[in-house]
C-alpha cells in the first residue's frame, strides 16, 4: 500500500450524533424545507378545503369563517388557528418560491454552487420576509 492510499481522506455517512453539529448549506436546508413544506401542505389539506368551502358557500358561512379567526374554533383559541394558517401560509411562500429556483435552475442549466447557495439564501430570505409580511396582516398588526 503506497502512502498516499493511506493519507487520503475517508466520507462517511454521519451518525445520528453528530446532527446537531453538522452544518447544512444553505441548498441543503431549502431542500429539506422544500420536503417539510410539501408535507405540511398536504396534511393541512382538509383545513384548505374547509377555508375555501366556509368563504365561498354564502354570506353567512363566510360570516362564520372570519369569526373563526376572532373568536376560535372548537375549543381552540383564535390565536392557535391563525398560527396554524401562519404556517400554511410560509409552506405554501416557501414551496411555490423553491419550486420556481428549482424550475429556473433545470432551465436554465445553472448549477455553480455560488449560484446554488446565492439562489438557497435568496429563497429562504424572500420565503421567510413574504411569511412575516403576511403573518402581520394575519395578526392585525396593519
Amino acid at each position: 500500500m503506497t502512502d498516499s492510499a493511506k493519507t487520503r481522506p475517508v466520507y462517511r455517512n454521519i451518525h445520528i450524533t453528530q446532527i446537531v453539529g453538522y452544518r447544512l448549506p444553505p441548498a441543503g436546508i431549502v431542500s429539506i424545507l422544500h420536503r417539510i413544506s410539501g408535507v405540511v401542505m398536504f396534511v393541512l389539506l382538509p383545513f384548505v378545503v374547509w377555508m375555501l368551502d366556509a368563504s365561498l358557500g354564502s354570506e353567512i358561512s363566510y360570516d362564520g369563517f372570519t369569526n373563526v379567526f376572532v373568536a376560535g374554533a372548537a375549543g381552540l383559541p383564535a390565536w392557535v388557528i391563525k398560527l396554524v394558517v401562519l404556517g400554511l401560509i410560509w409552506a405554501y411562500l416557501h414551496h411555490f418560491i423553491a419550486g420556481v429556483r428549482h424550475l429556473w435552475m433545470d432551465a436554465t442549466h445553472s448549477v455553480s454552487k455560488a449560484q446554488g447557495h446565492s439562489t438557497a439564501v435568496f429563497t429562504l430570505v424572500l420565503s421567510l420576509a413574504l411569511t412575516a409580511l403576511l403573518g402581520a396582516k394575519l395578526f392585525g398588526l396593519y
